[in-house]
């Protein structure tokens, strides 16, 4: 019986030691970075987790009944020393995680720009981040590269050593976006957008998961992700461009049915807008955009006054038109329209002062 534990555990040994532990070694400074954490605060307990386990089997031998040649102290309760090393030891691995892990927390942070590309190679202040735009669907991927004018399902690429920003919602539940050898999860939410900034160093096709229960077709919620350098990245979108469909709101509607082991699909066109329609949950003809309703609410909310709201006010924002909106709800200072208006849309006080001469 023994033997036969000691094989079963050498078998797992050898069979966990080829295994590729991405999140230990990835391809993207963020992700290695994020791995170096979790080797420096497993190190850290090792501190406490190892003697006490030594001292354990320790104790179990040495005190057990039937060693007869072990001391034996009924009246012992108490050693200051052993004190001080069981509370002393403790406290200051807590300690040294909670400085290490306050320093990494904010030298991580998703939201910011990233501060290099890797430990030998600086950031280049003259290269712009590669923006993404990230849609987790029931089950599957959106992903729109609004510089390229592109969109494509369950699949992305990117230029190795160029930062990208992923800028991450939902239009259903709760997900989880994760590429383990780029960087660490972030969550996609609906109604919010969520960021992430990060590099991939190495090129490659690397898998993509969403890394957050969501329903019967979770596991098949996968996406290839391919990190090519720049002139494989324009002959990818070439690629993408020389599909015919166009990501508009009647394909989005398409997108949003329930489906399991989407393929791969290319849009070779994007509608004007169609990203902040999807953040603001109104993709859809007759929906309501988010940030209408909370204008809507700001002016009064429910009730038959917010009914008449909801529909005087539809696709109004004021920081799309303040003009418009000024001259709908105060035409009592039609006199100091420029005024008002520069203020809230920040045009330069001259062309205030055209706008006055032009009223003349």
């Amino acid at each position: 019986m023994r033997f036969s534990r000691l094989a079963l555990l050498l078998s797992l040994t050898f069979l966990f030691a080829g295994c590729n532990l991405t999140v230990l070694n990835p391809s993207g400074d963020i992700a290695q970075q994020q791995g170096d954490l979790i080797v420096y605060a497993t190190v850290l307990m090792l501190i406490v987790i190892i003697p006490v386990t030594a001292l354990t089997i320790f104790f179990a031998v040495k005190y057990r009944q039937s060693n007869e040649n072990a001391t034996y102290e009924p009246e012992w309760d108490h050693s200051v020393s052993l004190e001080i090393v069981v509370w002393a030891v403790p406290l200051a691995i807590i300690i040294c995680l909670a400085g290490l892990t306050w320093v990494a927390t904010h030298r991580l942070e998703p939201y910011d720009d990233l501060k290099r590309i890797s430990a030998e190679k600086p950031i280049d202040p003259t290269v712009e981040p590669l923006e993404v735009q990230v849609v987790a669907l029931d089950w599957k991927w959106l992903f729109i590269y609004p510089e390229q004018g592109i969109a494509v399902v369950n699949e992305a690429a990117a230029i190795v050593d160029r930062p990208v920003e992923w800028k991450i919602t939902s239009n259903t539940v709760m997900n989880a976006f994760y590429i383990p050898e780029m960087a660490g999860m972030i969550y996609a939410m609906a109604g919010m957008e969520t960021e992430l900034n990060a590099v991939i160093n190495a090129p490659g096709t690397f898998k993509g998961i969403s890394a957050n229960y969501s329903g019967i077709g979770f596991s098949h919620m996968n996406f290839d992700f391919h990190a090519v350098d720049e002139a494989g990245f324009d002959v990818w979108v070439e690629k993408v461009k020389t599909s015919a469909d166009v990501l508009d709101r009647s394909n989005f509607d398409r997108l949003q049915e329930q489906t399991t082991k989407h393929p791969v699909e290319y849009f070779g066109a994007v509608e004007d807008g169609i990203w902040d329609k999807i953040l603001n949950m109104c993709a859809g003809e007759e929906e309501l955009c988010l940030n209408d309703m909370m204008m809507v609410d700001a002016l009064g909310g429910g009730g038959l006054e917010g009914l008449y709201n909801r529909e005087l006010f539809r696709g109004l924002c004021s920081a799309d038109d303040p003009e418009a909106l000024f001259l709908l709800l105060r035409k009592d200072l039609e006199q100091s329209k420029g005024e008002v208006i520069h203020a809230m849309s920040l045009i330069p006080p001259s062309e205030v002062t055209e706008q006055k001469l032009e009223a003349h």
